[in-house]
């Protein structure tokens, strides 16, 4: 399998913390939006399997048991507002709620 983010995929994506991956996945997701809206769709395209290939690599490292759930039903999601089923009715300003508070999150000061 070829890996858009090679390097992530090598290891380094395991090292950030759950909120960290969770707001890179958002940042895919929010360039799908942005493209989509621009009627863009080859670029929209790609950007989503970008966040589908972060949203794999999230539930590659993640072995606790809500958050794969969690990702799985994200993953779903995203996939059904994309092909437009959209069996959550999933909207774009619902999607960069659910990412804003993770990117709020890993922006934070530890």
């Amino acid at each position: 399998m070829t890996f858009e983010h090679r390097e992530l995929a090598e290891g380094r994506w395991k090292q950030l913390s759950f909120v960290e991956q969770m707001a890179n996945i958002g940042s895919e997701v929010e360039r799908f939006l942005k493209w989509r809206s621009k009627n863009r769709p080859e670029y929209s395209r790609k950007a989503f399997e970008r966040a589908l290939e972060l949203i794999d690599l999230t539930l590659d490292a993640n072995r606790q048991r809500g958050r794969l759930r969690e990702l799985a039903r994200v993953r779903e999601a995203l996939v059904g507002f994309a092909d437009g089923s959209n069996e959550f009715q999933c909207s774009d300003g619902s999607w960069r709620k659910y990412f804003g508070c993770f990117f709020y999150a890993a922006r934070r000061p530890r």
